[in-house]
C-alpha cells in the first residue's frame, strides 16, 4: 500500500514487479548520468569564452555522439524486452480467475470451481472499520494462494475498464467483447490494493481492487466456505 510522501514504487509482491523495479532503477541511473553530462556541457559552454578548434570540426566527435546514444538505447532496450516477454509468459496456472468490469464494480468468477463467484463493491466511508482504507476497501476480496501461478482473464460488461494492482505488477485493459489474460505469482502473503485505471465514467475512482494472498490451506478453507454459502 502506498503511503503519504512516498517517492518510489510500492514494495514488490511478485517476481515480475521486482524485475520492473530493477529495470526502473537501471533506466533512472542512465537518465541521471546523461542529465549530468548535458548539464556539465551547458555550464562549461556558458562559463568560458575559449573555443577548441578541434571540437568545431572533428570526425571522431561525430562518431562518438552517434555511436554512444545507440549503445545506450541497446542497454535500455534489451532488459525491457526481457521483462516484456516475462510478463506475457503463462506456464501451467494453478488457478484461473475471471475479472469482469461493470459500472462501477468488479465481479470475479473462479472458473476452476462450479459455483464460486461474487461481486466486489467499494465499502462506503461511513461503513469502514478502524484500519480500513477509504475508497480502497471492497466488500469481497479476491483471495489467492501465495507462491502459485495465477491466471486472470479480464473483460468488461459495458465500457472500457482496467484491472490494475501496482504491487503485483499487473495492469490489464478490460474491453467489452474481448478476453485479455495476464498472470502473476504472489511471492508473500498480504493484502494488495488497486483501482480501475481507465476513465470509465462518473464513478471511475470508486471501483477498487483488493487481492488477498494467503497460504494454500487457508485458501482451501475460504473456498469451501464460499461454496457452502453459495
Amino acid at each position: 500500500m502506498a503511503h503519504p510522501s512516498q517517492l518510489g514504487f510500492q514494495d514488490a509482491a511478485s517476481p515480475v514487479m521486482e524485475e520492473l523495479l530493477h529495470f526502473h532503477d537501471h533506466a533512472l541511473m542512465i537518465v541521471f548520468l546523461i542529465s549530468t553530462l548535458v548539464l556539465y556541457i551547458i555550464v562549461a559552454m556558458v562559463s568560458t569564452k575559449l573555443t577548441n578548434k578541434y571540437i568545431l570540426d572533428s570526425q571522431e566527435i561525430e562518431i562518438i555522439w552517434t555511436v554512444l546514444p545507440a549503445i545506450i538505447l541497446i542497454l535500455i532496450a534489451l532488459p525491457s524486452l526481457r521483462i516484456l516477454y516475462l510478463m506475457d509468459e503463462i506456464n501451467n496456472p494453478l488457478l484461473t480467475i475471471k475479472a469482469v468490469g461493470h459500472q462501477w464494480y468488479w465481479s470475479y468468477e473462479y472458473t476452476d470451481y462450479e459455483d464460486l463467484g461474487f461481486d466486489a463493491y467499494m465499502i462506503p466511508t461511513q461503513d469502514l472499520t478502524p484500519g480500513q482504507f477509504r475508497l480502497m476497501e471492497a466488500d469481497h476480496r479476491m483471495v489467492i494462494p501465495v507462491e502459485s501461478p495465477i491466471r486472470v482473464l479480464v473483460s468488461a460488461d459495458d465500457v472500457l475498464h482496467s484491472w490494475a494492482v501496482p504491487a503485483l505488477g499487473i495492469k490489464m485493459d478490460a474491453v467489452p467483447g474481448r478476453l485479455n489474460q495476464t498472470a502473476f505469482i504472489a511471492s508473500r502473503p498480504g493484502v494488495f490494493y488497486g483501482q480501475c485505471s481507465e476513465i470509465c465514467g462518473a464513478n471511475h475512482s470508486f471501483m477498487p481492487i483488493v487481492v488477498e494472498a494467503v497460504p494454500l490451506e487457508h485458501f482451501e478453507n475460504w473456498s469451501s466456505r464460499m461454496l457452502e454459502d453459495a
